[in-house]
């Protein structure tokens, strides 16, 4: 996958020093007092109340929780709790009436005036998951006791997961449910022939839902097992096929000891979508599912029907979930595989997008390219999810994750404005989601609730209506920073822009021994921590604040920072980075945009053209420009010989834009783009290599 905002920056000086306030971290703590901290919902409406709990080891004598409720870098609220027994403490909040805003709670144990240890977790206030998903999954369904799955649920819970992805859960492809909906089947053997107990998956539901998680029921659009003749299913005249004369079907052969191997229907077959989406009617009949994920299996190469005809499939996905919410009115999410069909599934009613990301999409910008792509797609309306698997050879065999990789890719996914479907009953390394080879350490279990509390708390900086923002930032210490793309030896910087705050991501490549996301082998470095890293931004707007959080220290509290505005410019330093710290500058009056001149100096622009993203390209690139004007501005690609290629006049806007070029039709080589508009032109060059 490729993905995310991209542009041309140069580098420029900064000091950067840390303000007494900047990172209080605890000290003289002998001991952690904290074992955990939990609340009863994954997700809340406004007006909710969150009711919060404690364990510790034990609590001193006259120690109390002081608690702190901040919304980004303000405090809200505050109050005080008395224990409720000799080794927890409870009590509750009533969440604010703002829809879709994240919190991070901050607890404090003290004892006299002293602080002795803290600890935090984030809330989040959304009255509907799609704005914020954050998904999981369940892959096994044995005969399971109540507290077990309670148990699974509730460490989920404390990731904040707020849907469920139940993989494989069902009978056949084309019947998912065994027996009818008034009177279901106790069990049944699903594809690999495993036992799937009907009443772990309803109970897996109901628990799910006390802490407000939604459920969505897995399925493909358009698998068939062998015998499905005898359920209904004309395999012949429904089929796809590699030939137009239907001689060679589009199948699966599956292991052997399998149920079956999978035939593949054509999703645009009109008697098909009547007879799988009846199918899952029953399903939501008999199971309180709130919704169908949607399977593929990707691009596949051409495709014909029984008839002869060419069936794009790609072109298919539309008009089936079309259908599908036509008929079933639940939730919809589909797998993009690898983007194979996006632009049709961006366009039709799903929550959100998701993408499972193969080669050749390898590296980290891949990623980040994707993830803009997708926003693109939908007019930045849709969140998105990315099934990425990490440690993908490891989980060939038994082990560990490397914590390295997966905290790197995190960084990266959530950083970028997407998550990342990795966690359920064990963390995922492979497509087939009941691998469960490779154990989480104890060490990255600990760690991955801090980046999933960051995640959740800081949702409205990292995930809610930003726009990508082109600025050149400068380090006067001997760390080399980057921006597109991302490099190996530097730290990358990220900036995007809400309202009055310009937010800085930064993500620690210098020590990293590989660009590659997926880490196959687990052997990503841990990264080591760099301190007092010097950075002087662009601005040309009185700055107020300047203050930072991060995954990795201080349990994602916020600190201010210090700083000084001089010349155009705000410098400060990055007190501690290891994987990832994100900088927040808020501005008195809204953010304004700079660019540079050749000369170097700071100005601010009416108009500007950004770097396209990636480039080389093959076949599609994004290219970032800025407009603020009464009149029109024009958009032209010439190929080498200064021939016009592609023109389209832009409206008068104002506001950071990106442009979508595809050129699929073209052949490889230079090609310039070039924007022109009353008193000012650019032209930058790009690469098609294909």
């Amino acid at each position: 996958m490729k993905n995310l905002f991209c542009l041309l920056l140069a580098i420029c000086f900064v000091a950067f020093s840390a303000s007494e306030e900047s990172r209080a971290e605890i000290v003289d703590t002998q001991s952690n007092y904290f074992i955990k901290v939990e609340t009863n919902r994954a997700r809340y409406s406004p007006g909710d109340t969150v009711k919060f709990t404690t364990a510790l080891n034990s609590i001193p004598s006259n120690a109390i929780l002081q608690i702190k409720y901040y919304h980004l870098n303000d405090d809200i609220y505050e109050q005080t709790v008395e224990p409720a027994s000799s080794l927890t403490f409870a009590w509750n909040w009533v969440v604010p009436s703002k829809d879709y805003q994240g919190y991070l709670v901050v607890i404090l144990l003290v004892q006299n005036n002293q602080l002795l240890d803290k600890e935090t977790i984030a809330v989040d206030v959304s009255s509907d998951w799609k704005y914020f998903p954050r998904y999981g999954f369940l892959s096994s369904y044995p005969q399971l006791s109540s507290d077990s799955i309670k148990s699974v649920i509730a460490a989920l819970n404390r990731y904040h997961i707020n849907g469920l992805q139940f993989y494989d859960w069902q009978y056949k492809h084309n019947m998912p449910l065994k027996g009818t909906p008034d009177n279901p089947a106790t069990y049944w053997n699903d594809i690999a022939n495993r036992t799937v107990y009907f009443s772990t998956v309803k109970n897996y539901i109901d628990e799910a839902h006390h802490y407000n998680m939604k459920a969505m029921n897995y399925n493909l659009l358009y698998g068939a097992y062998s015998n499905a003749y005898q359920d209904g299913v004309n395999l012949d005249a429904w089929g796809l096929y590699k030939d137009p004369d239907h001689q060679t079907r589009f199948m699966y052969t599956l292991p052997s000891g399998w149920a079956s191997n999978l035939y593949f229907m054509d999703p645009s077959n009109k008697q098909w979508q009547a007879y799988i989406i009846n199918q899952e009617k029953k399903v939501f009949q008999a199971l309180p599912f709130d919704g169908w994920h949607v399977d593929q299996v990707g691009d596949n190469g051409v495709m014909y029907n029984y008839q002869g005809q060419q069936v794009y499939l790609k072109d298919t996905f539309y008009g089936f979930l079309q259908a599908a919410k036509d008929s079933l009115k639940v939730d919809l999410v589909m797998n993009a595989v690898n983007q194979y069909g996006q632009p049709g599934i961006a366009a039709s009613p799903v929550d959100f997008l998701y993408t499972e990301v193969w080669d050749p999409n390898n590296s980290f910008s891949d990623l980040v390219y994707q993830i803009s792509r997708n926003s693109l797609l939908s007019n930045n309306k849709l969140s998105m999810v990315l099934a990425a698997y990490v440690n993908y050879n490891l989980a060939d065999h038994s082990g560990y994750f490397n914590t390295p990789g997966v905290l790197l890719l995190d960084a990266v996914i959530f950083s970028s404005g997407a998550s990342h479907i990795e966690l359920g009953e064990h963390m995922l390394g492979k497509e087939y989601f009941p691998n469960n080879n490779l154990a989480m350490t104890e060490d990255l279990k600990s760690q991955l609730v801090h980046y999933y509390d960051f995640m959740t708390a800081y949702e409205n900086l990292l995930r809610d209506s930003l726009t990508l923002k082109q600025i050149d930032i400068k380090s006067n210490s001997a760390i080399k920073l980057s921006i597109w793309p991302p490099a190996q030896g530097t730290v990358w910087y990220f900036p995007k822009e809400k309202g009055s705050m310009q937010i800085i991501n930064f993500i620690n490549f210098v020590n990293a021994n590989s660009m590659q996301w997926r880490d196959a082998d687990g052997t990503q470095k841990e990264p080591g921590t760099l301190s007092d890293i010097s950075l002087t931004v662009p601005v040309n707007s009185e700055v107020k604040n300047v203050w930072l959080a991060s995954p990795d220290f201080d349990d994602c509290a916020p600190s201010d920072i210090s700083f000084t505005q001089d010349n155009g410019t705000v410098t400060f330093s990055l007190p501690k980075l290891k994987y990832w710290d994100m900088v927040v500058i808020e501005y008195s009056h809204g953010t304004s945009s700079i660019e540079n001149k050749p000369n170097g100096n700071s100005t601010v622009f009416n108009y500007s053209l950004g770097q396209n993203y990636p480039n080389p390209f093959n076949p599609e690139t994004i290219i970032p420009f800025k407009m603020k004007m009464t009149g029109n501005a024009r958009f032209t690609v010439f190929n080498i010989l200064g021939k016009a290629i592609f023109d389209k006049t832009l409206s008068a806007g104002e506001g950071d834009n990106t442009f979508l070029f595809n050129g699929s039709e073209l052949e490889s080589g230079i090609y310039f783009y070039r924007l022109k508009a009353p008193g000012f032109i650019q032209t930058k060059k790009m690469c098609l290599l294909k």
